[in-house]
């Protein structure tokens, strides 16, 4: 299914036709376009990756020229029109309509394009590291899996079940790296090696909730791919948590301790960790206890928490500051980019509910995120509001220019 005719892909394409990404140098990061049509899919449509404003969300109805009316996009701003009666960016042609994208979106291998998109911004992040002066550093240290559940959106199958999604995000870019569609949050274990298969895990850190503390994940990441865990024990590994929790941690003192207000409430988090050896867990080196306390301000009582970890990392590579690093960036993951896709994109009252749309909605909703946190911390909402006025920032953007 090729891309529409009123979609601006034709000139991207045009441009990209002597455009090989394989031959590019090192310091010119291919731009979405190309990384797409490198991929094995590529025949696939490619107008809801980017002839379409990604996740800004839909294409602002742009005036055409002549036209001195400023109508709505379905889930955009005002589209105002300057002092010619014309907007801004007049386009020679009309988008493509709602229910083309939604079709086509609803067609679209929507793993391969999570794929894409997470290698892109990856490859991206790695060239703009390459050209920092001083000493090169390892961008992906870590990597979060999590998974989250669409719940405006229905399944394939017609049984009622929402839409789930398995994700691994980089802890320091916030790159969505890869994202699967499960079939619910039990799923999720037996995708976890499916979704970390095809990356690069050398060396890297990854993290996870107690859904995956399961020996089979472990061995896999140290085996396999050459990897480090970190992973949450809880009440689902019933002998793992008792032998965690019967270690001597009244003779261990604190390694780390923060103290953080906000939120109105205060909250103070220790970290202890004890180095163990055949503990029942392959590959494990260390054992982590974090104790939460907080409290309402306001009050005076408060509310403690005790969280177990286990990993491979020894102690002369994961001192106890690093490790409470490591736990607060996979957490993060739930307000960085879970949260950020409820709120600022309305995710789960997304009308979007169709074979693979919801799937590939996310991915892109992961691509504007990527995007525009490269720099640093920014305002989601008020940069999506900024490039759904003007269909052509998304593109230069994203490192398309049409000419």
């Amino acid at each position: 299914m090729p891309a529409t005719p009123s979609s601006p892909i034709p000139a991207a394409l045009t441009q990209l036709t002597h455009t090989d990404p394989r031959h590019l140098h090192h310091a010119e990061a291919p731009h979405l376009l190309a990384t797409w049509l490198a991929s094995p899919t590529h025949e696939l449509p490619v107008a809801a990756a980017t002839g379409w404003s990604p996740s800004w969300l839909w294409p602002p109805r742009r005036c055409w020229p002549g036209r001195g009316r400023s109508p709505r996009s379905p889930n955009g701003p005002l589209i105002r029109p300057n002092r010619s009666g014309l907007c801004s960016a007049p386009a020679s042609r009309p988008p493509a309509a709602e229910a083309t994208i939604r079709r086509t979106l609803s067609h679209l291998d929507a793993d391969t394009l999570a794929g894409v998109i997470g290698a892109w911004l990856a490859d991206r992040d790695g060239h703009r590291e390459h050209d920092r002066p001083g000493p090169a550093t390892h961008r992906r240290r870590a990597v979060a899996v999590d998974g989250k559940t669409l719940r405006g959106a229905d399944a394939p199958g017609g049984d009622g079940r929402p839409v789930h999604l398995l994700a691994a995000m980089d802890h320091t870019s916030r790159v969505v790296l890869a994202q699967r569609q499960v079939a619910g949050a039990p799923e999720e274990v037996p995708a976890f090696t499916e979704l970390l298969a095809r990356l690069d895990l050398d060396g890297v850190v990854v993290t996870a909730d107690a859904l995956q503390t399961h020996p089979e994940a472990a061995q896999f990441l140290v085996t396999r791919k050459q990897a480090h865990y970190l992973l949450v024990v809880k009440a689902n590994q019933p002998t793992l948590l008792d032998r965690c929790a019967r270690l001597p941690w009244h003779r261990v003192p604190a390694g780390d301790r923060t103290h953080d207000r906000g939120h109105g409430r205060v909250e103070i988090r220790t970290l202890k960790a004890i180095s163990v050896r055949r503990f029942g867990f392959p590959h494990a080196a260390q054992v982590d206890q974090v104790t939460r306390k907080t409290r309402d301000l306001g009050s005076s009582r408060w509310r403690t928490v005790t969280v177990y970890a286990i990993t491979s990392l020894p102690f002369q590579l994961a001192r106890p500051a690093r490790l409470a690093d490591l736990l607060r960036g996979h957490w993060a993951i739930e307000n960085g980019l879970h949260y950020v896709r409820d709120t600022t994109f309305a995710e789960d009252a997304s009308q979007v509910r169709t074979g693979s749309a919801p799937h590939a909605m996310a991915s892109l909703r992961n691509l504007a995120i990527g995007v525009l946190s490269r720099a640093g911390p920014v305002n989601l909402a008020a940069a999506l509001r900024r490039h759904a006025r003007d269909p052509h920032r998304p593109l230069a953007t994203l490192g398309i220019s049409l000419g």
